[in-house]
């Protein structure tokens, strides 16, 4: 079994949840990336973040939310994806920037657009609450 390693930033408002949808994809996914060698999650997240939507998490914010697996998008059938998700505070303006073409906010009721580890995510949301 293979796994994808990933860390995911949960922006949420009014009961939505902010994801981002890639140059060339179809599917929308929670913003955030891979690891660096030696990078710890906190230091790895606020980069993605900033290099996908131009802002500033907040380092002493972040907090831990928990971890999702899910079959990975487009890849073979034993590849996993495996989501660590986080929530922080942020300082700037969102906007798309790399490879990310679009953000949008989604319901519970739009999670259809996104991919199985993002709806996954969005159902533990959605029980506790949060959206």
């Amino acid at each position: 079994m293979n796994e994808i390693d990933k860390l995911a930033w949960l922006h949420l408002n009014d009961k939505q949840l902010l994801v981002a949808r890639s140059k060339g994809k179809e599917n929308y996914y929670i913003p955030g990336g891979k690891r660096e060698p030696d990078e710890s999650d906190h230091v790895a997240l606020v980069r993605e973040i900033k290099e996908e939507l131009s802002v500033d998490l907040l380092l002493n914010t972040i907090k831990y939310m928990g971890t999702f697996t899910a079959q990975a998008d487009s890849k073979p059938t034993d590849t996993l994806v495996k989501l660590t998700c986080y929530v922080a505070e942020f300082t700037g303006t969102l906007q798309a920037a790399a490879e990310i073409e679009e953000l949008r906010w989604v319901r519970y009721e739009d999670k259809a657009c996104c991919s199985l580890v993002t709806q996954i995510v969005m159902d533990w949301l959605k029980a506790e609450g949060l959206i």
